[in-house]
């Protein structure tokens, strides 16, 4: 029988990456991180306190003196040893973040091998940050030049715990900035584990990483040194983040949440449809992605077929402990986000959804200790329910049959968030009308896949700014404008 034990990690916190250094917190203050697998405690994580980023920001705010004068070459050159690194660790990453944020092994190797690429890509980019040059005269030039903020903060989620922490790094540090770089409270490990892999390629204080929760977030967002922020979480923090952010007049990029619909038009073949729906929420993060395609808008005349094809799929999904090779559901990432999962599907059941599969966690004793949440699938779902309408974050999908154009547009836009949407259709110009006008800042067609190069980011509460792209790159840097004349 496969082992169910908690695999030995071969990892333990030192403290917090400062200057280049581990350090304990001020306070030497600690939390528990647990394995949301069957609530084993994975280790003592040190917690941050104002003090702690004081220093850190100090640190960085000290490095960017020399970095920002490193040739842009030998920038490049360190974004390359990085991904070099995470190539060399990607198994050991994996696993940490599988156990530690329950999301299965072989997603987690996907993340390290994006992350690798994200910084290779970043790394390319650097010889394009480039200003312009213009004369209004005889003896004149006007130039304009792009120079790094300082010191960027970088605040993430836990869905993604150490490609986030490395990946949203690197155009800030392509750009010539130094960072601090929070990790996730819920999922912290790998974030500490990147302090290691980045020791002895960048200079003493460039990279900076600490762990804790909100108190060290807000403090590091309110500091008058950080002229940067990027948070990547939910769209209550992500408020909150830019209202202190504007007390300093800081630029902020936001990633935040998202109530993403497919959009399944008479044409399309339902198992196709159907498989689309599925890949799109995620399900080996368990739905935690703020890109999931929770909402099934699907035409009347293909209703039965699409349904009884995401039941099938959705009950075909290995669910288990995500470490074992093979599984592709593992737990939830807390007891908290558990909870609010079983919340929701409560407020289905007495709103009058139909459950078609799931509904609660799954009936093996052995996952009923951890905070596992069965993938579920209800049907009849309108836009006044709460989860026709709220952000799960969980394998929750709701099904919203329709059959007047008009009126599913409006159901589809009438939500708070803009993330993504998918459209599944063979017919092109209904295809690229409908990618027109659904409110949301990156639409597939016929296709849920990312691709480096393209901008991502959303309309409306999803969030403020583009990532993993040239502007996300160029966000990093201000202009300066030189006027000359000789």
């Amino acid at each position: 029988m496969p082992d169910k034990t908690t695999p030995d990690l071969n990892f333990s916190p030192k403290g917090l990456y400062i200057g280049g250094e581990w350090q304990e917190s001020i306070d030497s203050g600690t939390f528990e991180t647990i394995n949301p697998s069957n609530r084993e405690k994975l280790g003592d994580v040190p917690e941050a306190a104002e003090k702690d980023v004081d220093r850190a920001v100090a640190a960085a705010k000290t490095a960017f003196v020399e970095w920002r004068r490193v040739p842009i070459a030998e920038r490049a050159r360190c974004l390359e040893k990085l991904a070099q690194r995470i190539d060399d660790h990607t198994e050991e990453l994996a696993l940490l973040d599988s156990v530690d944020a329950g999301n299965a092994l072989s997603g987690m190797r996907g993340d390290m091998e994006w992350t690798a690429k994200t910084l290779r890509y970043f790394a390319g980019l650097i010889t394009e940050i480039k200003g312009e040059t213009s004369s209004h005269g005889p003896r004149h030039l006007n130039v304009t030049r792009r120079q790094p903020y300082g010191v960027v903060a970088k605040i993430n989620a836990f869905n993604h715990p150490f490609r986030f922490c490395a990946e949203k790094a690197a155009a800030p540090l392509a750009a010539g900035n130094c960072v601090v770089i929070k990790g996730s409270e819920q999922a912290p490990l790998s974030s500490l584990k990147l302090g290691e892999l980045c020791d002895g390629i960048f200079p003493k204080g460039v990279v900076n990483i600490i762990t804790g929760g909100a108190k060290a977030g807000a403090a590091l967002v309110s500091h008058p040194d950080v002229g940067r922020v990027g948070f990547v979480g939910s769209v209550p923090t992500g408020r909150t983040i830019a209202k202190a952010a504007a007390e300093t007049l800081k630029v902020v990029s936001l990633e935040l949440g998202g109530k993403n619909p497919i959009i399944i038009f008479p044409d399309a073949d339902p198992e196709k449809a159907a498989t689309s729906a599925i890949k799109g929420m995620n399900m080996n993060r368990q739905g935690q992605s703020c890109s999931s395609t929770s909402r099934v808008f699907v035409h009347e005349s293909l209703h039965g077929a699409v349904t009884e094809e995401l039941v099938k799929q959705a009950k075909a999904l290995p669910i288990g402990f995500p470490w074992l090779e093979g599984n592709e559901v593992g737990p939830v990432v807390s007891e908290r986000q558990y909870e609010r999962i079983l919340g929701f599907i409560s407020s289905a059941e007495e709103e009058g959804a139909d459950c078609l599969t799931g509904g609660g966690p799954p009936d093996d004793a052995e996952l009923r200790k951890g905070f596992f949440v069965s993938p579920t699938v209800y049907d009849q779902v309108t836009p006044e329910m709460r989860i026709g309408r709220e952000e799960i974050f969980g394998p929750v999908m709701s099904v919203f049959p329709w059959s007047d154009e008009e009126t599913m547009l409006d159901a589809v836009n009438g939500v708070e968030y803009g993330l993504t949407a998918a459209i599944v259709t063979n017919d092109l110009a209904r295809a690229m009308e409908t990618a027109e006008r659904v409110e949301a800042g990156y639409v597939w067609i016929n296709s849920t896949g990312r691709y480096l190069g393209a901008p991502y980011g959303g309309w409306k509460q999803s969030g403020l700014g583009q990532e993993e792209c040239f502007d996300e790159l160029l966000s990093y840097t201000r202009i300066k404008n030189i006027n000359m004349r000789w």
